[in-house]
């Protein structure tokens, strides 16, 4: 007999994801993981076989679906919303599939809740998903026009061109799922993806895992796959002839079988009797030898303790990632390379003093900063300077309008010469950065 739910947890809805689950109410737990810009719906043909033996946990990310338009910064803090949601249900232990960030959600819980992941299936997934740059850029494309460029691009990143003709009305549903996803929360699931990075942490993970990826995918493909199992202890890898991004949609039976086996042969036994299965026992402990008595020296005045120094941040490491979060990193990457031997300390003390110590500072946020320097650099005629804040400005969140009411009240009080060789570099850089790609 199958339990069908739908529901938001009410009592603390920032905390918490919206959520349905479908199966026996005391069968062991898979939690689906959806891909940015999806629904819970893109694991709709994975169901009926899944609710045969598991109970399904299926959650929205923030703003999609209907869910509550309440932002999330980071894969960690969309973590402990569903850690939370899950507690909400008296759910402990249980098995997870996640798709491309539902993928990253996946990984990151197997990395700071190691003892509730029983088993862990990465589909699209990556350690690292494409660069910084890209997923601030497609921020910067929103905030100007919304979320129609999205829309419109989903096919193709999601699907191989055969299925895509063949199958309109896929299409269409997949461009309205991204239409109607609240421009912000998309914005700041960008934002989450563009710091996630574990690539130094995968040998942590003990669930185990497999990791699953359309054989034609362009966007996390067979290569971030080969990256995972290569990392993760034990992983298994599953290539899918005929799929992209969205192979659970794509190749639907091919995935729940590859599903199928990986949980019903790869789950942790754990401490929750509601998963149905037995702990595995610990070993009795063996007590230590007890070391033979050592006779005692005669006592002496104990020397003091040495101070310890206080250990603060490294002034030049926080300032290059400042320094690579607002400017990107292409940009970066670009002036470190032009530095010589005669610049590079120069390179050094500003990335030290100007990012480190001030742009780290707590007093104002950095789209306030970003506009500050916008004022600063046009006041000075510092254009070449002046393109590449701009870029940074648009990537920190402030939108074209915002760029604008800045440069007009500079002009108030720098000139208006000034003024109006900012407007024109700025006019160029917005033209170029919010005009979508393809």
């Amino acid at each position: 007999m199958t339990d069908e739910r739908v529901g938001q947890v009410s009592e603390t809805p920032k905390n918490t994801l919206q959520y349905r689950s479908d199966g026996p109410k005391d069968a062991p737990v898979l939690v689906l993981g959806p891909s940015l810009g999806t629904t819970w719906h893109m694991w709709d043909r994975q169901i009926p076989e899944l609710a045969g033996s598991w109970r399904v946990v299926r959650f929205d990310l923030p703003g999609h679906g209907g869910a509550p338009a309440q932002p999330a910064h980071s894969i960690a803090e969309l973590g402990d919303r569903l850690i939370a949601t899950l507690d909400g249900l008296g759910v402990q232990r249980f098995g997870y599939a996640g798709c491309s960030i539902g993928g990253a959600i996946g990984a990151d819980l197997a990395l700071r809740h190691p003892h509730r992941v029983a088993s862990l299936a990465l589909v699209a997934a990556s350690p690292r998903f494409g660069t910084a740059d890209e997923f601030r850029q497609r921020g910067v494309i929103v905030r100007a026009n919304g979320m129609d460029p999205m829309a419109r691009s989903a096919p193709e990143r999601w699907f191989t061109a055969a299925y895509a003709a063949a199958q309109p009305a896929i299409v269409e549903w997949a461009v309205q799922m991204v239409r109607t996803t609240d421009p912000a929360c998309y914005i700041a699931a960008c934002e989450a993806l563009a710091a996630f990075d574990i690539r130094a942490e995968l040998g942590r993970i003990t669930a185990p895992t497999l990791a699953l990826v359309g054989a034609e995918d362009r966007v996390t493909g067979p290569g971030d796959a080969r990256t995972l199992v290569a990392g993760i202890p034990g992983a298994g890898l599953a290539v899918v002839p005929g799929a992209s991004h969205l192979a659970p949609v794509e190749q639907p039976a091919a995935v729940t079988d590859l599903l199928v086996r990986h949980f019903s042969t790869a789950w942790q036994a754990g401490p929750d009797s509601t998963t149905g299965l037995t702990a595995i026992p610990t070993p009795p402990a063996v007590p230590l030898p007890v070391a033979p008595a050592v006779p005692e020296a005669p006592a002496q005045e104990a020397a003091p303790a040495p101070v310890e120094p206080a250990v603060t941040p490294d002034a030049y490491e926080l300032g290059m990632k400042i320094r690579r979060e607002v400017l990107g990193d292409a940009h970066v990457d670009a002036e470190t390379a032009a530095a010589d031997a005669f610049s590079t300390d120069f390179d050094e003390l500003t990335t030290r003093h100007a990012w480190g110590e001030v742009w780290a500072r707590d007093g104002l946020d950095r789209r306030t900063r970003a506009a500050v320097a916008l004022a600063a650099l046009a006041t000075g005629g510092h254009l070449d300077d002046l393109a590449a804040h701009i870029r940074a400005a648009l990537r920190t969140g402030l939108t074209p309008d915002e760029i604008k009411e800045v440069l007009l009240q500079t002009g108030v009080y720098c000139g208006v010469p000034a003024a109006n060789a900012a407007f024109r570099v700025a006019g160029a850089v917005i033209r170029e950065e919010t005009t979508p790609r393809g």
